[in-house]
């Protein structure tokens, strides 16, 4: 369960300004939702479905996990009669928090009633927590019904807590010292999180605000959302794939706060001076033992400056080594395009994975990256055919999967939008070269999302492409504006301003990209993908657009476009499709009597219809290190070479 995760930080430091601490005020609601609300592709206005909807995201918001509210106290807040709906609605309005507030008064109370609980479990299990068994990992799905019941989620969790730390630290001496600490350690993150609904004055004023925006936000779709300054970094860090700082990934560990990774070719790594499991002990040579971990963080952000003095100590040394190093643009290579390939008759194979579709400055994306792949596979020898994994690609910019899709077509529309009042737009692929024109495979899986839907889908209306993994990809079809990479936004949100269509005229929305031949991912069996969210918006189609009827296109520029542009549309082929009964029946042969493919699907079995939530990987899969997935994409890929030689 999520109290279980490893939590890690990755420093970075966002050039200063550029994140300011804008403390929100009660009429910031109002006024910042009605911005979302303005944008979106299907709310205009507040209304009463959106704000049943965001009372409850309130609610779950803070105990998603069911360890602090009861049923009964939930069954409360829920029975919302006409007449409060509609009062509050006036509220929110009138820029009044009152019913949020209310909420946030009972979620106070549930607090403090769990850490007195939590105080006295934790001193118990302190004393005699020797012969505790591991107990299992449980996701409850309904509130508890009485104290009871809800005091024993809490020891089997604080159970399940000295267990998993044990098993982390390899802990031998087994004290009630070492218990202690491991407590200490997760009252710290458990406080982090209750604090905010504990918060007084201004602060109160800020964290309502801040939870009443998300639940808001959240209400008018799965995917619209609203963040704090800290999210928003972490997301614009993600999305492209670089920032400032020095590289190092942080753990707070019982033993203090750890290295747990260095980024590659970050100052910290090319320092040659820290190792992975430092602790540190000094920052800018102040002791940091008595701050807590949010102070930690801060404190490796400085204060603009460009240097960081570490004060380290390694193993069981009490001896404290410094490192000096300086903060710098760092890119995060390790999570952009990766590019390897199998030899093949005369030639080889190219297998571009691509984890996102990110874009960052100094010409640093996802397309570019793919360009100079293509290219280097192609000088080291003929390249016979590629293979683009996509498996674990949840998303980023549309722009990138718009020019990547544009590789391997000539020109035309990659994807139709379109928007609340109804107008459609089209992206283009208006470059006119063919990048590579051979047999294309698209490894995708349930996991596969958004833009990585845009490209499979695009390029399997366009015939160039065999969709190969899941038999459906995850099923978000839908576009959003953000104001996450704004370098002056205030305010740090996604909201949902349109639907997206491939070329065909079909939405992927809730329905995935179909693979062309299934081969189970690792995902296959977990409930991934839109139709599991909560509020996704519904499936639909539009006219398609392999003759681009330029409507969209300014009359003035119309003239060149009908010259340049519409005679040299990529024409759909229908190759794959031809030899796609062949393709399926040799690898359905091919998995039928492989003996570890067979033991794969015997482990997806066991664990068919489980939450997302509670997914991950198998530590030692029975069939080794072998990936299953991309041994048959490669067998595919070698009956298209025969197939294309021979059409």
């Amino acid at each position: 369960m999520g109290y279980l995760k490893k939590i890690t930080f990755l420093f970075c430091l966002i050039s200063v300004g550029l994140y300011g601490n804008h403390e929100l005020k009660k009429a910031d609601v109002k006024s910042t939702f009605e911005e979302m609300l303005a944008l979106h592709v299907e709310h205009q206005k507040i209304d009463p479905l959106l704000y049943v909807r965001a009372i409850k995201i309130f609610i779950e918001q803070f105990d998603l996990s069911k360890m602090y509210l009861l049923d009964r106290e939930v069954e409360d807040l829920l029975a919302i009669s006409e007449k409060k709906i509609e009062n509050g609605i006036k509220q929110y309005h009138a820029d009044d928090l009152s019913e949020f507030d209310h909420i946030n008064s009972l979620i106070q109370k549930a607090i403090m009633r769990v850490q007195n609980w939590r105080q006295e479990i934790e001193r118990e299990l302190a004393l005699s927590a020797i012969d505790l068994q591991p107990t299992r990992g449980e996701t409850y799905l309904a509130y508890a019904k009485d104290e009871v019941l809800l005091k024993k989620r809490m020891h089997k969790t604080l159970v399940r807590i000295l267990m998993e730390e044990k098993r982390i630290n390899q802990i031998a001496e087994w004290s009630p010292k070492i218990r202690e600490k491991i407590f200490t350690l997760w009252e710290g993150r458990f406080q982090r999180k209750e604090k905010n609904y504990l918060a007084a004055g201004a602060e109160k004023e800020h964290f309502l605000a801040l939870h009443s925006l998300r639940a808001l936000a959240k209400s008018l779709d799965a995917h619209t959302a609203y963040f704090s300054p800290e999210e928003a970094r972490e997301m614009r860090t993600a999305l492209e794939k670089q920032f400032e700082g020095v590289g190092v990934v942080l753990r707070e560990g019982i033993h203090g706060v750890v290295i747990e990774d260095l980024v590659t070719g970050g100052p910290a790594e090319r320092s040659g001076k820290i190792q992975l499991g430092d602790r540190i002990v000094q920052i800018d040579g102040e002791a940091i033992a008595n701050k807590n971990y949010e102070e930690i963080l801060k404190a490796m952000q400085g204060k603009g400056n460009k240097e960081l003095r570490l004060g380290l100590q390694r193993g069981n040394k009490s001896k404290v080594h410094e490192v000096f190093l300086i903060r710098e643009k760092i890119t995060m290579s390790d999570e952009r395009l990766q590019y390897t390939s199998h030899p093949l008759a005369d030639g080889h194979v190219g297998v571009l994975t691509l984890p996102s579709f990110y874009e960052g400055g100094h010409g640093s994306s996802a397309e570019s990256d793919m360009r100079d792949a293509i290219k280097k596979l192609k000088k080291e020898a003929p390249l016979k055919g590629l293979i683009l994994d996509m498996r674990e690609n949840a998303g980023g910019f549309l722009t990138q999967a718009v020019k990547i899709s544009g590789l391997f077509i000539t020109k035309g529309v990659i994807v139709i939008s379109k928007y609340s009042r109804g107008e459609i737009k089209y992206l283009r692929n208006l470059d006119g070269r063919l990048f590579f024109d051979g047999p294309l495979i698209i490894l995708t899986s349930r996991a596969s999302a958004s833009a990585a839907e845009i490209v499979a889908g695009a390029l399997q209306d366009y015939g160039v492409a065999l969709i190969v993994g899941d038999k459906e990809t995850y099923g978000k079809g839908t576009i959003q504006y953000q104001t996450i990479t704004d370098k002056e936004a205030k305010n740090f949100y996604k909201v949902t301003v349109g639907r997206y269509y491939t070329v065909s005229g079909r939405s992927t929305q809730i329905v995935g990209v179909k693979a062309d031949i299934v081969v189970p991912t690792i995902f296959a069996s977990y409930k991934i993908g839109e139709r599991f969210l909560e509020y996704p918006l519904p499936n639909d189609q539009v006219a398609s657009a392999y003759i681009d009827p330029l409507s969209d296109i300014d009359y003035r520029n119309r003239n060149w476009f009908q010259k340049n542009y519409l005679p040299n549309l990529h024409r759909p082929g229908d190759l794959w499709q031809r030899a796609l009964p062949v393709l399926k029946e040799n690898s359905q042969w091919r998995l039928a009597n492989d003996k570890n493919f067979l033991q794969f699907l015997e482990t997806q079995d066991k664990i068919k219809g489980r939450s997302a939530r509670t997914f991950q990987r198998i530590a030692s899969p029975p069939w080794g290190e072998e990936d299953l997935q991309m041994t048959e994409a490669l067998n595919i890929m070698k009956d298209m070479l025969t197939i294309h030689k021979n059409p």
